[in-house]
């Protein structure tokens, strides 16, 4: 499963000397890319702190830039550049060896991690395939309504699936393709625009809205509430979802219509689709035991993190009851929490910037750059100043490649500032979450799912760039437009 953020699978091979190729770059690659974060880190580790702020906040500083635009350039994997960024800050005796290790013991981070074992289960049982042709099978009369299909299977399994690109890619994708192929659509025959191009195009920006949705729908969200909990604000499961429900939900019904308006299909009416998917369903079989135990396990954790404040349950614990079950039932196997490399290289990577940001906060850093830009944004009012800080994070995505990447450098800061210029706290830290999921419909590279859809040829990328930015416009209003009047409903401003 790859990180909640970033990159495809399974790409191909293209002879003995590509091979050949790859080998020689891969020697080469990381000693230059890890030369850009190491002069960075030096020219940073000498600056003076300001006042106020810890020497040894200014060294961490200096470790925490390199390590985030190591993970950028990725001259290693991400686990990898957090282990060396890891070691820099006891090292260099920056932080003690106790402190530097202390986000593996962060109950938020195991969270997510236990959510990706789980998430293993709906996979292995073929539940989630189920469940998506059932919905194929429910609206796919037009290809409006398999779209509609697809995002409303993602958006099912967006609570217990923390990688939107396993939901996307490993999930919805091959369904997708499959409809896509009966109808005649191919991404290299000049045929994408009959059926593929658009069921891509809405599979991908329904996964951006779902992400956002759920506080356990993309690894980085938890990242999100952990640092926003660093400056006092807490965000609970309930809080997140409660929410995101309204603006999600209108973005999920008025996003595939926008769609289908801008990029239609050339097939518009699709009455085999559904025996397409009925076929399918009876080649399943009836629901076995596996699956009933994975769908009863499910709705176990839903219901628990529904209730966690009333019967004071931790979250995490939840996770890992679910975890325990599926183990004791048979679903999963050890081996199968074993070889769920995505979830222990988000243990590592999540654990390293977690304990990073915590710190630079305690040492003072991030306190000094809220009251600093709180002083250049103070004089606009906090509706006016949030407003524009909350653009400037949304569309300087285009200039990342992850959003784990672009959480772990601005969310910190956004956040504090946001709390300086007098925004109210859970109304900032919450919209700068939502905002940390729905910057990624603008390009084919900004989030996990991106990569793996776009990879599969359907969509030219002057398309995929012209729909993301219409989409992005769209989510802004909705999300700013009717969430705001959700939002001070809920009180929450």
């Amino acid at each position: 499963m790859a990180d909640p953020g970033n990159g495809s699978e399974g790409q191909a091979r293209t002879g003995e000397a590509g091979d050949s190729q790859r080998v020689t770059t891969a020697k080469q690659a990381p000693w230059l890319g890890l030369s850009i974060p190491v002069v960075l880190a030096g020219t940073l580790w000498f600056l003076p702190a300001p006042a106020g702020v810890d020497p040894a906040g200014m060294h961490l500083l200096a470790i925490f830039v390199a390590t985030i635009v190591g993970i950028i350039l990725k001259p290693l994997p991400m686990g990898a550049v957090a282990m060396v960024g890891i070691a820099a800050t006891a090292m260099t005796n920056t932080l003690t060896i106790s402190q530097s290790l202390s986000g593996f013991g962060n109950r938020v981070i195991w969270l997510i991690v236990l959510a990706f074992f789980i998430s293993r289960g709906f996979i292995k049982t073929g539940l989630g395939a189920r469940i998506a042709y059932l919905f194929m099978a429910l609206l796919g009369r037009k290809s409006l309504g398999l779209g509609y299909g697809l995002v409303a299977t993602d958006l099912v399994l967006a609570p217990a699936i923390p990688s939107n690109t396993a939901r996307a890619g490993g999930v919805v994708f091959p369904i997708l393709r499959s409809i896509a192929e009966a109808y005649g659509s191919r991404p290299d025959d000049g045929t994408s625009k009959k059926m593929g191009a658009f069921l891509t195009v809405t599979a991908f920006q329904g996964t951006v809205v779902t992400s956002a949705m759920f506080l356990t729908a993309m690894a980085a969200n938890p990242l999100a509430a952990e640092l926003a909990s660093a400056q006092g604000v807490e965000i609970t499961w309930v809080g997140w979802a409660v929410a995101a429900v309204v603006p999600g939900l209108v973005s999920l019904m008025v996003v595939p219509w926008i769609l289908y308006r801008l990029f239609p299909p050339e097939i518009r009416s699709t009455p085999e689709a559904r025996d397409l998917a009925w076929d399918h369903l009876r080649k399943m079989g009836p629901v076995k035991r596996s699956e009933w135990i994975m769908l009863a396990c499910f709705g176990l954790l839903l219901t628990l993190w529904i209730l966690a404040g009333p019967l004071g349950i931790h979250t995490t614990a939840t996770a890992l009851l679910g975890l325990v079950v599926l183990l004791i039932t048979g679903v999963l196997s050890w081996d199968d929490v074993l070889r769920e490399t995505g979830a222990w290289d988000t243990l590592v990577w999540f654990s390293a910037l977690v304990m990073m940001a915590s710190f630079m906060t305690e040492l003072g850093l991030i306190p000094w750059f809220s009251e600093t830009m709180g002083g250049v944004f103070g004089g606009f009012g906090w509706v006016t100043a949030f407003l524009g800080l909350s653009l400037v994070y949304f569309y300087s995505h285009y200039f990342f490649a992850s959003n784990t990447a672009h959480v772990s450098a601005m969310y910190a800061p956004f956040l504090g500032v946001a709390l300086v210029v007098g925004t109210p706290p859970v109304l900032a830290a919450l919209v700068l979450g939502f905002f940390s999921n729905l910057f990624s419909s603008m390009t084919h590279y900004g989030t996990g799912p991106a990569p793996v859809l776009f990879g599969a040829g359907y969509v030219e990328v002057s398309d995929w760039w012209r729909l993301g930015f219409v989409v992005s416009l769209a989510n802004l209003v909705i999300w700013l437009g009717i969430g705001s009047l959700w939002w001070r409903l809920l009180g929450l401003f």
